[in-house]
């Protein structure tokens, strides 16, 4: 397919970088950025986990002001 494209600098870089490399027309290295790029999006990612420590405290956060003046402590006054 034939198109027209307009690269960012630092884009076309790293177009004309791989071109250099590798001896590639701009069409090769274009697409083979697109596909690495494309490969990249799709690899599976490890879910976010929040970990978390016992610290031996209840804190009632209904009150968002106390809850924060209980933490900073009666010594943060």
């Amino acid at each position: 397919m034939r198109t027209t494209v307009r690269l960012d600098e630092d884009v076309l870089a790293a177009v004309s970088m791989l071109q250099r490399e590798r001896h590639l027309s701009l069409s090769e290295a274009v697409n083979s950025l697109a596909r690495a790029g494309q490969q990249r999006s799709s690899a599976p990612q490890r879910p976010f986990v929040q970990r978390t420590t016992k610290l031996g405290i209840t804190v009632d956060i209904s009150n968002t002001a106390e809850a924060l003046e209980y933490l900073d402590g009666v010594d943060h006054q």
